[in-house]
């Protein structure tokens, strides 16, 4: 099939990778010549010259432009041809959706998926495995043109689910957009005190750590999409102005039965969220292990638990400093997977903490 991406940024040489994998005929445009030459040389795509050239014979167009562009990118590319079938992969929808002015042609499209990086030079061909891929089809749309970004989402080794635009747009503001806000009210507000003398970001623990790693995302990227999206966004914060201040009103009235329940809500929350990843959430255990900064030392602990047979389901490292090593945190299933890889690991001189993921009492 041929195939035009327009805009080669991460997300666009991504598909465009992915795209040439599968066989795919593949031209590519981007503003920027710079990012344009950067996704060539990664082998992604036939550059062109212009936005027409590019769309030339095509009979798929993947609009891979930044938020702020996406909706008049989208226009230009359904006024500039008359046969191609258009998609994107913004994040946000309905001023997309909107500005396809009921195409048939048009089906929005939004693939869950990404990198903290940017950039063509970080692109895969792997990135859309596994993902959902939302897609926003409209009364107008052309079945046969829902059917072929379908395929070619699956194809890409992703899961199409179909969504209407304003609904997809309040999903995302709660589950992506909003998560991103908070984290940025709690790095700016720790970063800002001072606790008698004390910069609170110098004693930072695990939890601060865990709840800040988005924060301070590429503002370039971000002001738009908050921007975009500022409704359904406004909206959820919200809701959560309201839940905090049943907090605040459960903490001045001493009430520990609200707060109980609050906190086992978010279990019982947390652990639907999990089992879409892990057969049991509940038989999860993690294993902090205190590691030192030199070579080799978490390929020999994954080896030594390998050679007892103890699946690792996930890991984390987090790095303190050169003098005092760093943390690696493990995920098993099972205590007495977690509780055998800990007596391994101590026997050979690690220091190891083996706490249930999900507290069940």
């Amino acid at each position: 099939m041929r195939i035009a991406v327009i805009g080669t940024g991460l997300m666009g040489t991504s598909v465009a990778l992915a795209a040439r994998r599968r066989g795919d005929d593949v031209a590519g445009w981007d503003p920027d010549p710079d990012v344009l030459a950067r996704a060539a040389a990664r082998d992604a795509i036939q550059p062109a010259d212009s936005l027409d050239r590019a769309l030339g014979g095509a009979e798929l167009v993947v609009v891979a432009a930044p938020i702020a562009q996406l909706p008049s990118t989208v226009s230009a590319v359904l006024a500039a041809t008359t046969d191609a079938t258009v998609t994107d992969v913004g994040s946000t929808k309905a001023s997309v959706v909107k500005a396809a002015e009921g195409s048939p042609r048009f089906v929005g499209g939004h693939p869950i998926c990404g990198s903290e990086a940017r950039g063509p030079d970080h692109a895969s061909a792997a990135l859309f495995e596994g993902a959902t891929w939302f897609l926003t089809p409209v009364a107008h749309t052309d079945p046969t043109r829902h059917r072929a970004v379908h395929s070619f989402a699956t194809a890409l080794g992703a899961t199409p689910v179909a969504i209407d635009a304003d609904a997809h747009d309040r999903l995302v503001a709660m589950t992506s957009h909003v998560p991103h806000v908070l984290a940025n009210i709690v790095a700016n507000q720790t970063g800002a005190s001072r606790i008698e003398g004390h910069e609170p970001l110098a004693h930072a623990g695990g939890s601060l750590r865990d709840m800040t790693r988005i924060a301070g995302a590429n503002p370039r990227i971000w002001v738009d999409i908050y921007l975009d999206n500022a409704d359904a966004i406004r909206a959820a914060l919200q809701e959560h102005r309201r839940r905090i201040e049943q907090v605040e009103s459960a903490l001045e009235q001493g009430d520990a039965g609200f707060l109980a329940r609050w906190i086992g809500e978010a279990s019982h929350s947390r652990r639907r969220m999990l089992e879409r990843e892990y057969p049991d959430p509940g038989a999860l255990h993690r294993l902090r292990v205190h590691i030192p900064d030199r070579p080799g030392v978490f390929a020999g602990i994954t080896q030594a638990l390998g050679a007892e047979r103890i699946n690792i389901e996930d890991f984390e490292m987090h790095h303190i400093s050169p003098e005092r090593g760093g943390t690696l945190t493990l995920l098993v299933a099972g205590e007495d997977a977690a509780q055998r890889g800990a007596a391994l690991l101590e026997s050979q001189g690690y220091s190891v903490v083996v706490s249930a993921v999900i507290d069940e009492d």
